[in-house]
C-alpha cells in the first residue's frame, strides 16, 4: 500500500420585553428526511446566481416570517424564548441606537466581541439593516491577534461585552490610537470611557427602519467576515459576501430542515457552522434555533428532551465527545431525526447511529473561505458527498496529485497538475470563476495568493487550493482524508494523520489522541508521533497500544513517540492544534509530559529516557 489514506472519515442587553421564562415547544413524531436531488442543489444555486442588486437576501426571509408568523420562536436561550417579532422588533431599536449613538453608516465595517447568547443574533440582523458588515472576533482572541483582526477588516467600531472587559481593556490605549471606538452592548459599562449602549437600545423606536439604509447593497457586498481559527499563526478574515451568505444559509434547507423543525448548536457563533449554518438556516426556512453558550457533552442529550430538538449541529470531533461520555439508560429518548454537520469520523458515525439511534446524518463538506462545497444527500457512511454531472457543471472541481514532503502539487512535464484515479487521494482544487468565485481574505492579498493555484490543468487557469486531500472511489463519493499541512512522509510512505488517529482512538483507555509528524535528526520525512489524554482512572498500557497499534497500522504509519497530556489543546470548532507540539517534538529536556518510545525489542512502549533521546539523536537507535 503506497499511502495511508483509505475511507474515513453570554452578555447582553437584560430584560427583553417580550421574552418568555420558558421554553414550551409541542413534542412531535418525525418522519426521516428524503434525499435531497442534486436538481434541488442546482435550482437554489442558479437561483442565488440571479439575486437582484439591493435585495435583502437573508433578512427579506427573516422579516417576512416576523409579519407572518410573529408568534414562532426564533431563539431559545437558557429559560427564555425569543419569537421572530421579538427578534425584528429588537433588532430596529439596536439599529437606530447605532446610527444614532455609534454614528454608524452603510458601507462601515462593525466588529463584534460577543459570546454565544441572543445579543448576537439581534446585533448581527441590526448591522444587516445598516448596511453594514460585520467582522465576527474570536471570543478567544487576546492582545496582537484581537488587533490584527480588527486591522484586517478595517472595522471603525467595537461592539462588545462586559464579560470580555479584561480582553478589551489590554488592547484599548491601541485601539483608541487606532482610531476605532469601543462600546458596550449592556446597562452599564465596567470600563472608564467606554459607552455602555443597552439604555439607548431600550428607549429607540421599534418601528421599521427605512430601505435607504441598504440602497447600496449588492450580492456581492461584503456582509460578513469570518476568522479563521487555523492551528497556527494570526487569524485570516474570510470575506462572506451577500450571495454567499444567502448559498451557505440554504444548506440546512438542502438537507431537509423545515419550518417545524427546532435546531440545537452548541459552536461558537463567531464561526460560520453555527452564524450561517445553524442561526442562518433557522432564519432562511422560519424554523427554532436553541443556541448555547458553550458544548457539554453531560447536558447535550437532556438539552435535546428539554427543548425537543429535531435537529443537531455538529462539527469536528463533538460526536466523538457524545460516544465517549458513560451509557445512560433511554439514551434514544429524544426527538432528534436529523444531524447535519462536517468532520465526523466513519468509525464514530457507525457508534453514534447504534448507540443513540437511528438518525439521519447530513455530512457536508466546505472551507469558510472556498467556493464551493459537497453534501452527503444519501446519508453514506463516511461520505461527505458525491459527484454529479448538475455538481461538475457549477463546479468544476479537480483531485490531483500533491507531494506532501514538497509540499506542493506534482506537475507532468507540461508543468501541468495530474489527476488523480479513483481510490487515489488527492489535493482538492476548485475552479475560480464567475459562478464560484473566491474572495480571499481582507486586508491579506498574499495569503490570498497563497490559496490560489495557477495552470492547473490549462495555461492561466486558477483554482482555490483547499489544502485538503479527498479521494473519490468508483462509485463517485467522496471522503476526507486529511489536511496537507497533517499529513507527512515516513520511510517514502505519506501518512495521514486522520486515519492514524482513528485507528488509535479505539484502544480502550484512550480518551482522545492527536497525531503529528516530528523531525528527527538523520531522518528524512518526519517520524509519528501521538498525543495521548487518557480516559478517567484509566492509566497508560505500552504493550497492550503497542500490539493494537501492530496490528491495525502498517509499520511506517505506527507512531514511533507517545506524549501524554491533561487536555489536548482545539480550536473553537475542535480542531486539534498540531503547531506547538511538532516544534516541541520528542525532548524530554523541553516536554514536561511524560513521554514514552516505541521499544520493537520489548513489544512495547517504555518510557523515553535521556539516554534513548541521546541514542536517537546520535543514531546509534535506529528509527
Amino acid at each position: 500500500m503506497g499511502t495511508l489514506l483509505r475511507k474515513s472519515s453570554g452578555g447582553g442587553v437584560g430584560g427583553w420585553r417580550r421574552a418568555r421564562t420558558r421554553c414550551a415547544l409541542h413534542h412531535r413524531r418525525w418522519t426521516l428526511a428524503p434525499a435531497v436531488p442534486a436538481r434541488r442543489v442546482l435550482a437554489m444555486l442558479l437561483l442565488a446566481g440571479t439575486a437582484a442588486a439591493g435585495l435583502l437576501l437573508l433578512l427579506l426571509p427573516a422579516l417576512e416570517h416576523a409579519r407572518r408568523q410573529p408568534r414562532r420562536p426564533l431563539l431559545c436561550f437558557q429559560h427564555q424564548l425569543y419569537t421572530y417579532e421579538d427578534v425584528e422588533r429588537r433588532s430596529s431599536r439596536a439599529a437606530r441606537a447605532l446610527a444614532r449613538y455609534a454614528g454608524l453608516r452603510r458601507g462601515q465595517t462593525v466588529a463584534v466581541f460577543l459570546p454565544n447568547g441572543p445579543t448576537y443574533v439581534w446585533t448581527w440582523l441590526a448591522l444587516a439593516k445598516l448596511g453594514c458588515a460585520m467582522a465576527c472576533l474570536n471570543c478567544n482572541a487576546r492582545g496582537r491577534a484581537l488587533r490584527h483582526a480588527l486591522a484586517a477588516a478595517q472595522a471603525a467600531v467595537m461592539l462588545a461585552s462586559p464579560d470580555l472587559q479584561a480582553a478589551i481593556e489590554e488592547v484599548l490605549p491601541a485601539l483608541r490610537q487606532d482610531g476605532i471606538r469601543v462600546f458596550y452592548l449592556s446597562d452599564k459599562s465596567p470600563t472608564p470611557g467606554v459607552e455602555a449602549l443597552g439604555p439607548s437600545i431600550e428607549a429607540a423606536s421599534d418601528d421599521p427602519l427605512p430601505a435607504h439604509h441598504r440602497a447600496d447593497v449588492t450580492p456581492n457586498s461584503k456582509a460578513i467576515y469570518i476568522f479563521t481559527s487555523g492551528t497556527t499563526g494570526l487569524p485570516k478574515a474570510a470575506v462572506i459576501t451577500e450571495k454567499k451568505l444567502m448559498l451557505i444559509a440554504n444548506l440546512p434547507r438542502l438537507c431537509g430542515l423545515r419550518a417545524e423543525d427546532v435546531m440545537y448548536t452548541v459552536l461558537p457563533l463567531y464561526h460560520s457552522a453555527a452564524l450561517l449554518i445553524g442561526l442562518g438556516g433557522c432564519l432562511e426556512v422560519g424554523a427554532t434555533c436553541v443556541l448555547r453558550v458553550k458544548f457539554s457533552a453531560s447536558q447535550f442529550w437532556d438539552d435535546c428532551r428539554r427543548y425537543n430538538v429535531t435537529v443537531i449541529q455538529y462539527v469536528g470531533e463533538l460526536m466523538r465527545y457524545l460516544c465517549n461520555t458513560p451509557k445512560r439508560p433511554g439514551e434514544r429518548d429524544h426527538s432528534v431525526r436529523m444531524a447535519v454537520g462536517n468532520g465526523m469520523r466513519a468509525d464514530v458515525w457507525k457508534e453514534f447511529l447504534q448507540r443513540f439511534g437511528p438518525i439521519t446524518i447530513r455530512e457536508f463538506y466546505g472551507a469558510t473561505e472556498g467556493n464551493a462545497g459537497f453534501i452527503n444527500y444519501t446519508g453514506k457512511i463516511g461520505a461527505v458527498g458525491r459527484a454529479n454531472t448538475f455538481l461538475k457543471i457549477l463546479a468544476s472541481f479537480e483531485l490531483i496529485r500533491y507531494d506532501v514532503e514538497r509540499d506542493e502539487p506534482i506537475r507532468d512535464e507540461r508543468g501541468f497538475c495530474i489527476r488523480v484515479r479513483p481510490g487515489e487521494a488527492g489535493l482538492l482544487v476548485i475552479k475560480i470563476t464567475k459562478t464560484t468565485p473566491f474572495h480571499g481574505y481582507a486586508g491579506d492579498p498574499e495569503k490570498t495568493e497563497k490559496k490560489i493555484l495557477r495552470n492547473v490543468l490549462v495555461k492561466d487557469d486558477a483554482f482555490f487550493n483547499s489544502g485538503d486531500l479527498l479521494m473519490m472511489d468508483h462509485e463517485k463519493f467522496l471522503y476526507f482524508q486529511d489536511r496537507v499541512g497533517d499529513t507527512f512522509r515516513w520511510k517514502g510512505e505519506n501518512v495521514a494523520t486522520t486515519e492514524v488517529e482513528a485507528a488509535l482512538a479505539i484502544v480502550n483507555f484512550i480518551q482522545e489522541v492527536n497525531v503529528y509528524g516530528v523531525s528527527v535528526p538523520g531522518c528524512e520525512g518526519k517520524c509519528g508521533m501521538a498525543a495521548i489524554r487518557l480516559k478517567p482512572g484509566m492509566s497508560f498500557e505500552g504493550e497492550s497500544l503497542y500490539a493494537h497499534a501492530k496490528e491495525c497500522l502498517p509499520s511506517y504509519a505506527t507512531p514511533r513517540f507517545v506524549r501524554l497530556q491533561d487536555v489536548l489543546e482545539i480550536t473553537g470548532t475542535f480542531k486539534q492544534r498540531k503547531g506547538n507540539l511538532v516544534k516541541e517534538g520528542f525532548d524530554p529536556n523541553v516536554i514536561k509530559d511524560p513521554l514514552f518510545f516505541l521499544d520493537e525489542t520489548k513489544k512495547s512502549y517504555v518510557p523515553l529516557s535521556h539516554n534513548i533521546y541521546k541514542d536517537i539523536l546520535e543514531t546509534r537507535l535506529k528509527l
